[in-house]
């Protein structure tokens, strides 16, 4: 086994995949949605965000100085508005 190091933390390598129960009632089943994840990680992760209303756009997607990240960075949310306004606004 590899001695824990902060290096090793770079390079994740395990799998978790989900139950089968899990996987059918998955709003997004498509499985080709991991490779264009894979092909443009923070183009993918920008293009889920839109999916938010976002008070203020973020100015990048990601600040990445390990082992520390900072996501959608100069953006602001209210997380109440994405959870429950949006969707009471739009009939749900």
């Amino acid at each position: 086994m590899t001695e824990p190091t902060l290096e090793n933390l770079l390079e994740e390598t395990r799998t978790f995949p989900p139950s089968a129960a899990f996987r059918e009632g998955a709003t997004l089943a498509d499985e080709a949605v991991y490779e264009l994840a894979a092909k443009d990680r923070e183009g993918w992760w920008a293009s889920q965000a839109e999916g938010l209303r976002w008070s203020s756009r973020w100015e990048r997607v990601v600040e990445w100085d390990p082992p520390h990240a900072r996501w959608f960075v100069g953006g602001t949310l209210n997380v109440a508005d994405n959870c429950l306004d949006r969707h009471v606004e739009a009939g749900f």
